[in-house]
């Protein structure tokens, strides 16, 4: 079977169940694992936010789906050229993947009539279910199966060790600073599950704007950085930028306790694949660090500092 992966998250899920030699093609954001790194690379961007603002790419972006163009380029010459039997996609959301649409036409040019696989998890059960869909079709149903049922283990493991925690720290994630977004999918859910309170957005729905002062009431005890397609070194930079700047910032409970951190959202978090468990368990680590330590990957948070 010949595979294009069109997102990070079925890159992994793809390799994670045995199926590397099978991807021919991915995406210019799928690093992991490294071995994804030698497949031919089949979409690139189309804007350039290696020197933009978070500010400047939410109206390049807003821009962008408001006259209904792709945030995306998807090269059809190539997909033509490597006949794929299986395309994995998303429909979910326009700003994390090349639009459906644009992969509906580009397939249908392709000869042989590729399969489209669209993925759209909004909630931890619904990101095994794509684990699993993409087993069943592509043969691989048991593998997926067993890699669901060790990550549920370890989902269930840190449930039943947060379970006892005297106190549910409010926990406020950032999934874009400016303007400022809160969680959304799946967040919630995992935050609840690592013994904290949630706030700023629910469980399955999308991640939306905030009025600062949802944040300000929220007080939030904890602040996690997680702002979409950052690495860690910007997404720190970026908070230094701009949230210090913030009305009441330097009051909130979570920054007078030193407890603000930035997670690189590119790895972990953002990403509905296998590392979505290594996020939950890192999110676990900062949220109660006495009972979770080292549970999470190290490299995966940094704490930030606005003294």
């Amino acid at each position: 079977m010949r595979i294009v992966s069109l997102l990070p998250s079925t890159t992994e899920i793809a390799f994670a169940l045995g199926l590397g030699d099978q991807v021919v093609a991915v995406t210019h954001e799928c690093d992991y694992p490294p071995e994804a790194r030698e497949r031919p690379v089949i979409t690139r961007s189309a804007l350039d936010h290696s020197s933009a603002s978070s500010e400047e790419i939410d109206a390049a972006v807003r821009g962008q789906l408001r006259d209904n163009l792709s945030l995306y380029h998807l090269d059809g010459a190539l997909l033509d050229q490597l006949r794929p039997d299986l395309i994995l996609t998303q429909a979910l959301c326009d700003v994390c993947a090349v639009a459906f649409s644009v992969v509906e036409r580009a397939a249908a040019e392709v000869g042989g009539a590729p399969r489209i696989l669209s993925l759209e998890p909004n909630s931890l059960d619904g990101i095994f279910g794509s684990i699993v869909a993409v087993g069943g079709a592509t043969g691989r149903g048991a593998e997926a199966q067993s890699l669901v049922a060790g990550l549920r283990s370890r989902v269930e493991r840190v449930r039943e060790a947060s379970a006892g925690v005297a106190a549910r720290p409010r926990v406020a994630c950032l999934e874009w600073f400016d303007p400022p977004f809160g969680p959304g999918h799946w967040l919630p859910e995992l935050i609840e599950i690592a013994g904290g309170k949630a706030g700023l957005g629910r469980p399955g729905e999308p991640a939306r704007r905030l009025q600062w002062g949802e944040v300000i009431a929220f007080a939030p005890e904890v602040i996690i950085l997680t702002p979409c397609g950052f690495d860690l070194s910007r997404t720190v930079h970026e908070a230094e930028v701009i949230l210090p700047h913030r009305p009441g910032w330097s009051a909130l409970p979570a920054v007078r306790a030193g407890r603000v951190y930035a997670i690189d959202s590119n790895s972990y978090l953002s990403r509905p694949g296998p590392r979505i468990v290594d996020s939950l368990e890192l999110l676990a680590s900062l949220i109660h660090p006495d009972l979770f330590a080292g549970w999470g990957p190290r490299e995966g948070a940094r704490p930030v500092s606005f003294s």
